[in-house]
């Protein structure tokens, strides 16, 4: 038997289907993969973390974006759509594109049973050949945890993580501390 060898797509292509796709859909070196869709605490934990940064950072030099946003990294030849990302000062958008950005300072990640070894390495590596990239947030949807990389200069992170209702998550790319008790309002984790 032959392995069946899986199309190649150019990033044009991928653009043009992706533009009337139904579904979203990840480009990684000419593979597109389809992105899960959203559990609801999944979709409760990026609200309330976006509806934060929204928040406190209304009247400052930031936009925050979720889930719809695409993000295009050259240096891995990789679009995909962070579940939140911020971006600091005016916006860089992929040249000839209206609707795919570059240059994140912060991005955030649910972190799903299907998803998280993809978040934790091939993702995060991606991520740091960003530039403007300074602090990566991983979000468990099943328990009171996150984890936290903060760049300190290049090549040097630092890592945190936050474990209870109690515990504050405080922002490092920019001005937030958020309780994981709100980060985590409404989320029923007995319901997944």
């Amino acid at each position: 038997m032959q392995a069946e060898e899986k199309k190649q797509y150019t990033p044009e292509e991928y653009l043009e289907l992706e533009a009337t796709a139904e579904e979203r859909h990840a480009y990684l070196d000419g593979e597109i993969i389809l992105m899960p869709g959203g559990m609801p605490n999944h979709n409760r934990i990026t609200g309330n973390f976006y509806a934060a940064l929204n928040f406190a950072l209304k009247r400052q030099p930031y936009d925050v974006f979720v889930t719809d946003q695409r993000l295009w990294i050259p240096r891995k030849r990789l679009y995909t759509y962070p579940d939140v990302m911020i971006i600091q000062g005016e916006l860089q958008l992929q040249e000839g594109r209206k609707d795919t950005l570059t240059n994140p300072i912060m991005i955030a990640e649910v972190l799903s049973n299907s998803t998280e070894a993809y978040d934790r390495s091939g993702k995060f590596a991606a991520y740091r050949t960003i530039p403007s990239f300074q602090e990566y947030v991983l979000i468990d949807q099943y328990d009171h945890h996150v984890e936290q990389y903060s760049k300190t200069e290049p090549r040097k992170w630092i890592f945190s993580e936050y474990d209870g209702g109690e515990a504050i998550l405080s922002l490092n790319s920019v001005p937030l501390e958020i309780t994981l008790a709100d980060l985590y309002d409404k989320v029923a984790f007995e319901a997944e």
